[in-house]
């Protein structure tokens, strides 16, 4: 019995893989997207979606930018521009540190921690819903995070010991 093609194999790795990149790409965008419309939605209009994923992703922690940075989760101009506008608007703290005084650590005021719950109960509904209408389950949720995370290593390699 012949085994069903795979989308890779029926358009060639290099269209496949094209593809792939795309709608990483687009579902990024989609997702700040998401974002900013539950924001609209909840009348929360002085931050902007990536400003909200940067204090969901800080959380309870006190960090600097170079430890975002490293997490892989911003660039450097981007991650220290909005610090600067999150720190001016009120949604988070800033304090020189001791030892290394270039060094700033931040961490979020109760305005931050709020933005950071309308992010964190908008994950939790969709994390239900995709799972309560079995559009993605466990295992496929597993498979897909480990695929993304072996990609992350090719790329991070790349860039580590290529050039």
């Amino acid at each position: 019995m012949n085994k069903p093609l795979g989308l890779a194999e029926e358009q060639g790795f290099m269209n496949a893989y094209l593809d792939a990149l795309a709608l990483v790409e687009r579902l990024h965008r989609l997702l700040l997207d998401v974002i900013k419309d539950e924001f609209e939605r909840v009348g929360v209009l002085e931050i902007n979606a990536v400003q909200a994923l940067l204090l969901f992703n800080i959380g309870d922690n006190e960090v600097t930018a170079g430890e975002l940075k490293s997490r892989g989760y911003y660039q450097g101009s981007n991650v220290s521009y909005n610090l600067k506008k999150l720190v001016e608007m009120g949604f988070m703290h800033h304090q020189r540190c001791e030892i290394d005084r270039r060094s700033v650590r931040v961490r979020l005021t109760e305005k931050g921690r709020y933005i950071r719950s309308v992010v964190s109960e908008l994950f939790a509904r969709h994390a239900e819903g995709l799972e309560a209408d079995g559009v993605l389950g466990p295992m496929g949720l597993d498979e897909i995070t480990a695929s993304l995370r072996r990609v992350e290593r090719y790329w991070s390699d790349q860039i580590r010991y290529i050039y």
